[in-house]
């Protein structure tokens, strides 16, 4: 393997150990406040952020997750009173699911949980040129 090709493997390796890390941390922090997990908090998120109903096929899509794997974490958010969702009977996948009043709560709430772990992250210590090269990367993955 070419020198740099080693290189670009080894960061794509290191990013990954990274954002896991600081997702297991986010995690821990907003299971441990709030009695969500990260997962649950980029699911309501992204509800709100459409602010309209998502069918789970639109909502696994903008997650990058699976359509089953949406339907198995909206379950839990319904009966606590985050999501609603309105069924389609003649196609589950077109069920429409909305955020809550109670989930709009929760998500202010967690505003100040995420904002004392990004602080925490320290990364506004960081140069603008540091952050736009990370940006670069980022941009570059996203289009591969």
């Amino acid at each position: 393997m070419k020198k740099k090709a080693k290189r670009s493997e080894q960061l794509i390796l290191d990013m990954l150990n990274v954002a896991a890390v600081v997702e297991r941390r986010l995690d821990n922090a907003l299971s441990f406040s709030r009695g969500v997990s990260f997962s649950e908090y980029r699911l309501l998120r992204a509800l709100q952020e459409a602010n309209q109903g998502l069918t789970r096929v639109a909502l696994a899509q903008s997650l990058s997750v699976t359509p089953s794997g949406v339907t198995r974490a909206l379950k839990p958010l319904e009966k606590l009173g985050y999501v609603a969702t309105v069924r389609n009977e003649r196609d589950a996948r077109q069920s429409l699911a909305t955020l809550t009043a109670g989930g709009a709560t929760l998500l202010e709430d967690v505003s100040g949980v995420l904002a004392d772990f990004y602080a925490s992250l320290r990364l506004d210590e960081l140069s603008d040129a540091r952050i736009g090269g990370f940006e670069q990367v980022m941009t570059l993955l996203r289009a591969a």
